[in-house]
């Protein structure tokens, strides 16, 4: 069982190699930030969340609560302003905080998802669940949670879109302060801790459709083909060449949902040679074809 991380979101502790790299990957991510509930509680209760598909996360907006869940070594008190994410849609269970005054609780409820079905290496470097502290957060954290509060209990137009867009930059600066401060590294964020593979990932997430070959990307990071490919497939868990492909994958589905683009123009900014080429390997990799993922999006 993974235990959450307390936490408190100030990007600019980043090392300065590690921030470009990782803006150049959220910048182009296939993430979507939905708010789907804004639940008030009082008295003796408990919610309890089945397994999802989908990552999700509570803001506690007044009062305090407990979360309990098998992804987490013991229990956790939340209080207002503190933001817990389960990243991989744990099942849990939320509560009244046990001692707890009797003030109500309210929490503003919401789900993470990843519009892509190849790889992302975000969301399989993310721990079962971390925890943003209001009382340890920097004053960009405290403000937007508390503007998402307000909003929430507003009565203004275009309240939904306001909050998911919040919440989208709440949850941004949660990761860039789980990549700051977390010890226990695994995945992408393990790789973004070494100078030279940050180095490689960060123009692989700039220049998708670049020829990186082997070569190209040992030299940029100064090291022999055998050397590089050992580390990198050391840390990310997955050799170079197939990270290169799982990332324009990914690009890729979110390029084809705008119908403005042909399928070989984006095959061409991706680096594929041909539109026959790219469809193979598309499907290959996705499980289904270009085709498809376009009238996903024409149906949505």
């Amino acid at each position: 069982m993974l235990a959450a991380t307390g936490s408190s979101p100030q990007p600019s502790g980043i090392g300065s190699s590690v921030a470009p790299a990782l803006e150049a990957l959220l910048n182009q991510s296939t993430l979507r930030v939905d708010i789907v509930a804004d639940e008030a509680h009082c008295g003796s209760w408990f919610l309890d969340e089945p397994r999802f598909d989908c990552g999700l996360f509570h803001l506690v907006g007044a009062g305090e609560c407990r979360v309990e869940s098998e992804a987490l070594a013991r229990a956790l008190h939340l209080e207002a302003g503190d933001l817990v994410v389960l990243p991989h849609g744990h099942a849990h269970r939320l509560s009244a905080a046990g001692g707890a005054h009797p003030d109500a609780t309210s929490l503003i409820c919401g789900e993470l998802h990843f519009s892509t079905r190849a790889h992302h290496p975000l969301s399989h470097a993310l721990p079962a669940c971390f925890v943003v502290r209001s009382r340890e957060a920097g004053s960009t954290f405290r403000q937007l949670s508390t503007m998402m509060v307000e909003v929430s209990s507003s009565g203004l137009a275009g309240r939904q879109v306001l909050l998911n867009k919040l919440a989208d930059t709440l949850f941004t600066l949660a990761v860039c302060d789980y990549a700051s401060r977390n010890t226990e590294r695994c995945g992408l964020f393990a790789a973004l801790a070494d100078t030279r593979i940050c180095k490689v990932l960060h123009a692989v997430h700039e220049a998708p459709g670049k020829g990186w070959t082997m070569q190209s990307m040992a030299a940029l990071a100064c090291m022999s083909r055998s050397a590089f490919a050992e580390r990198f497939t050391q840390l990310m868990r997955m050799p170079p060449m197939q990270y290169v492909t799982q990332w324009r994958v990914s690009l890729a589905e979110q390029l084809l949902r705008d119908r403005q683009l042909s399928v070989a123009t984006i095959a061409e900014r991706l680096g594929y040679g041909s539109e026959a080429a790219f469809r193979r390997l598309f499907k290959r990799v996705s499980g289904v074809s270009p085709g498809s993922v376009r009238a996903e999006a024409r149906a949505a």
